[in-house]
């Protein structure tokens, strides 16, 4: 079974879009859950294909808000599944405003893993 391990980003990403964005962060979370259930049931998470989600740069897959309802703002979760461990780490949740940003953080993230500097 695989593990979720938050980042603290991901932690205060969640309290705000919790607040701001609850439609949003339901959506997202949901799609979360249904990646999670993939990941349990397939030989490992590059066996995974989803229209919700999508693959950044260093690994890095971002979950989006589709199928949660109509008027939506875009927003993603990223993720980084390790194989490995079976360990899926959340990373941060953004829109698309800060999408640049928050795949530069995720790639660094990843990178500082597997660097063991995490």
């Amino acid at each position: 079974m695989w593990q979720l391990e938050p980042t603290d980003q991901y932690e205060r990403d969640l309290k705000w879009y919790l607040k701001k964005r609850p439609g949003e962060l339901a959506a997202v979370l949901n799609n979360l859950q249904r990646y999670l259930n993939q990941l349990n049931a397939a030989p490992n998470s590059k066996a995974i294909m989803a229209g919700y989600l999508h693959p950044e740069q260093s690994g890095v897959i971002a979950v989006d808000q589709k199928g949660g309802g109509g008027n939506l703002q875009e927003t993603r979760l990223y993720t980084f599944a390790d194989d490995e461990n079976k360990v899926l780490h959340l990373i941060t949740i953004g829109n698309k405003d800060t999408q640049h940003d928050d795949v530069q953080q995720s790639s660094g993230f990843v990178k500082a893993l597997k660097s063991g500097n995490a």
